[in-house]
């Protein structure tokens, strides 16, 4: 895997350096929660600790600081004025442009971890959901998603779409089209899987 260990010593480094201390408690909480569902769920353990020591390390950075990034790298202006969608976007541009990632799966992993988006690999779904139950989590639904999270990784993942679905909308926020599709895929995906099932016991 292309995450050696002088890229994790480095990576380290900069979130002992330049994160806040919230932020880093953060970080490194959802590292552990990304390593024990990878653990459960078959997904290669050192691929989800590195993605998430990764997905927020510009999430503290100044907004206008990341309106530069996004026109820099080339981002799509959906993410200017959007530190919430544009810092996971950034991270990921980051880790492909100047350390080299080439991992498609774990670029994604990071790029998507805030929204979400349609046909997430596991990776992403460990990450996606890491993010969002990590001990020092504190909303409406977050035990029932931490226990589901360790029993059936896409029925959780739908459950935390539906509930940042409703609360984004409640807040009359942006909702980004990543974050439908995702969830639109997995009631699909449920649908069509319950189907298959019971036409197997009719047969």
């Amino acid at each position: 895997m292309q995450c050696t260990d002088k890229i994790k010593e480095e990576l380290i480094k900069h979130i002992e350096k330049n994160i806040t201390e919230r932020r880093k408690t953060h970080i490194y909480a959802v590292a552990e929660e990304a390593k024990k569902l990878a653990q459960r769920y078959g997904v290669d353990i050192e691929k989800a600790e590195f993605a998430a020591l990764f997905h927020d390390i510009f999430r503290s950075v100044p907004e206008e600081k990341l309106n530069d990034y996004v026109k820099q790298l080339g981002l799509d202006d959906r993410y200017l004025n959007n530190a919430n969608l544009a810092h996971s976007k950034i991270a990921a541009a980051i880790m492909e442009r100047d350390y080299n990632i080439r991992d498609r799966d774990l670029l994604n992993a990071v790029s998507y971890h805030t929204t979400g988006r349609a046909n997430m690999s596991n990776l992403e779904k460990v990450i996606y959901l890491a993010d969002a139950i990590e001990p020092n989590r504190n909303y409406p639904c977050v035990d029932k998603i931490r226990n589901i999270a360790y029993q059936d990784l896409d029925q959780a993942c739908l459950l935390l779409l539906e509930h940042s679905i409703s609360f984004i909308k409640s807040k009359n926020s942006y909702l980004d089209k990543d974050t439908l599709m995702a969830r639109d895929y997995l009631v699909e995906n449920n649908i069509i899987t319950k189907k298959d099932q019971l036409l197997k016991v009719k047969t």
